[in-house]
C-alpha cells in the first residue's frame, strides 16, 4: 500500500503538471489573440490602401471631367465675346448675367534694368535703403507727359478684355467668371 506521502507527492506532481499544461494553453491562446490582432491590422492597412486608391481614382475622374467642362466654358465664352464685339457695345445686361468689354490701361515693363537705371532720374525710381527699383507708375506718367520712352523701357499696349458676370438665381449677388 502506498503511503500518504507518496500519494500527496503524486497528486502534487499531477497538479504541477496540470498547471504547466494550463499555462502552456494560456500562452498558446494569448499567442493566437496576438496573431489575430496582427491579421486585423493588416486588414485595416488593406482597407486604407483600397480607400486611397479609390480616392485617387475619383480625383482623377473629377479632374478630367472638370477639365472638359472648363474647355466647354471657354468655348462658350469665346462665342459670347464674339457676340458682344459684333454688337459694338461695351456692356450687355441680360437676366442671367452681364457681358462687358473693358479697355485695360497700357503697362510699362522694364526690359533692360541696367540701361534704364543708367539714365533714369530720381523721379523715375524708388529708393529704399539697399534697394533701388523703377517706379512704374511714375515712368508711365512721364511717358504720357513727355511722349518720350526712357531707354530700357517697353510699353505694352492695353487690350480690350472680355468679362462675364453671372447673376446667381437665388441671391442678388453677382459672381465674376
Amino acid at each position: 500500500m502506498e503511503t500518504t506521502e507518496e500519494t500527496t507527492s503524486f497528486i502534487d506532481d499531477l497538479l504541477v503538471e496540470a498547471e504547466a499544461k494550463e499555462q502552456d494553453q494560456a500562452l498558446a491562446y494569448i499567442d493566437l489573440v496576438i496573431a489575430e490582432i496582427a491579421r486585423i491590422e493588416a486588414d485595416i492597412g488593406e482597407v486604407n490602401s483600397n480607400c486611397n486608391r479609390e480616392v485617387e481614382l475619383i480625383k482623377d475622374w473629377s479632374l478630367k471631367r472638370s477639365s472638359k467642362l472648363s474647355d466647354r466654358i471657354d468655348f462658350l465664352k469665346l462665342k459670347l465675346e464674339s457676340f458682344i464685339r459684333k454688337q459694338e457695345k461695351k456692356t450687355i445686361d441680360l437676366p442671367h448675367g452681364t457681358l462687358k468689354l473693358r479697355q485695360k490701361p497700357d503697362r510699362v515693363e522694364i526690359i533692360d534694368l541696367e540701361q534704364f537705371l543708367s539714365k533714369a532720374n530720381e523721379y523715375l525710381i524708388t529708393t529704399k535703403p539697399e534697394e533701388i527699383k523703377p517706379n512704374l507708375t511714375k515712368i508711365k506718367k512721364h511717358i504720357t507727359m513727355t511722349n518720350h520712352i526712357p531707354d530700357g523701357v517697353q510699353i505694352i499696349e492695353g487690350k480690350t478684355e472680355f468679362s462675364l458676370k453671372l447673376k446667381e438665381t437665388n441671391h442678388d449677388s453677382k459672381k465674376e467668371v
